[in-house]
């Protein structure tokens, strides 16, 4: 049964969601030079142009090629772009396009695509979303990169400066009561959402109290002075041989002197008024540990962000179901070069009291990734389905990078328990 079509409002506004992300992601890599476009700059991150490739051949396939049941203009390219059979590491040597071949394609397949739009316009939508995001998610990935890489004077996006506030000597220590109950977990039926977020269901949390704000950068120098990568009963056993075998002593992008920290094209201050970025699970799960402390589970991190008992299982202000507004309700959307000041953004507080949980840094969870009960794969299985188990942790509440159509209180994010490069941070629980 073909799938009822958008009416001509929505469809529209997803075409210039569409134009606005891709005018966007070029800006991303317009002042990078073809050089640092093609080089590779760690083993976790893709070449940049390698990712340019694959948004288009992403595109390519699911736009043109299966929803508008066209050939691919590049089905040569589709094994090289592949991201599944073509891990990071070994993306450096695929024969992928160079940044002229690469943005030509992008461009080329954008066409195709349009045209095939205007003659069948594009269904329900969710296949265009899920590009669409897909594209949006990729521009984060590659700030990650561009974060690694330290390219000196780097211009894609604006400078801005954030006065300190606050105690932040103990940020992120003061904490909220979540009452205990029942309350509806997962995005609910109807519009978009990835196959992880569904089926909305129903659980029973206990009473818990959470972070107010995310862990700062005061509250984890402190750590630091207070022994806190040298204190083996702080660590778990994996993180412990995780530190100590890549001399782990700070934070990713921190200097040696603790006083700077790398922000996308220099070294600034270290602000201890700004969440702490780039810890791993395990440097996340310590702290907590020092602080009599644990990291908040992401059913009990959803509930915390988005659920009020007190509203019958309903979403509360602020967020409700609909999308956060860019500049109102947190830092994301790449309008800043990394993490601001907490508590910058009060009309974005949960039910509860807790400031900071859409945007900033990601809030790593002490959940694995797993499916929720009765989950079904779409529209692929390696989206999702590949990656449950045990060996992934689930992090929650989107980046300063993670773009506002993607920075949802149901959205799901998960890596390995060690990786620094994504902007993570903490927030505890107790």
């Amino acid at each position: 049964m073909k799938a009822p079509a958008l009416n001509a409002p929505e469809f529209e506004t997803i075409l210039a969601g569409f134009a606005d992300t891709r005018r966007r992601t070029l800006a991303l890599v317009e002042t990078i030079s073809d050089e640092d476009l093609v080089r590779v700059h760690s083993p976790l991150m893709s070449p940049l142009v390698w990712d340019l490739g694959h948004i288009a051949a992403f595109e390519d396939l699911w736009l043109v090629h299966r929803l508008g049941e066209r050939p691919m203009v590049r089905a040569d390219l589709a094994a090289v772009y592949d991201a599944f059979e073509t891990p990071r590491a070994g993306r450096g040597e695929l024969p992928f396009l160079g940044p002229a071949g690469a943005r030509a394609y992008l461009q080329e397949v954008r066409e195709r695509m349009l045209e095939q739009a205007a003659e069948n316009g594009i269904g329900d939508g969710r296949i265009y979303e899920l590009v669409l995001r897909h594209e949006q998610q990729h521009s984060e990935t590659m700030l990650q990169t561009i974060q690694l890489a330290r390219l000196e004077g780097y211009a894609g996006i604006a400078r801005q400066s954030h006065s300190a506030s606050g105690d932040s000597a103990a940020g992120g220590n003061e904490f909220v009561r979540v009452p205990g109950g029942p309350c509806a977990i997962g995005a609910p039926s109807g519009g978009f959402a990835y196959d992880n977020e569904r089926p909305r269901h129903q659980v029973e949390i206990e009473e818990f109290e959470i972070g107010r704000t995310p862990v700062t950068n005061g509250a984890y120098l402190q750590f630091l002075a207070d022994g806190g990568y040298d204190r083996r009963e702080w660590w778990s056993r994996e993180g412990w041989t995780w530190k100590q075998r890549d001399r782990i002593e700070r934070p990713g992008g921190w200097s040696e002197d603790l006083r700077s920290e790398w922000r996308l094209g220099a070294l600034e201050p270290l602000d201890p008024a700004r969440p702490v970025v780039h810890v791993s699970w395990f440097e996340a799960d310590a702290f907590a540990r020092a602080h009599g402390a644990r990291l908040p589970t992401e059913l009990e991190w959803e509930k915390a962000a988005s659920w009020d008992e007190r509203s019958g299982g309903k979403r509360s202000h602020p967020w409700g179901e609909e999308q956060p507004e860019p500049g109102r309700h947190g830092n994301f959307d790449q309008r800043n070069r990394g993490p601001v000041p907490v508590k910058r953004h009060p009309q974005g507080s949960s039910a509860y009291g807790c400031e900071d949980m859409l945007g900033q840094v990601w809030e790593w969870t002490a959940s694995p990734f797993t499916g929720y009960p009765g989950f079904e794969p779409y529209p692929y299985k390696e989206y999702s389905e590949v990656f449950f188990g045990d060996e992934y942790r689930v992090l929650r509440g989107g980046s300063w990078a993670t773009r506002a159509r993607v920075a949802t209180s149901t959205f799901r994010n998960w890596d390995f328990p060690q990786r620094r490069q994504i902007f993570a941070g903490i927030r505890l629980a107790k």
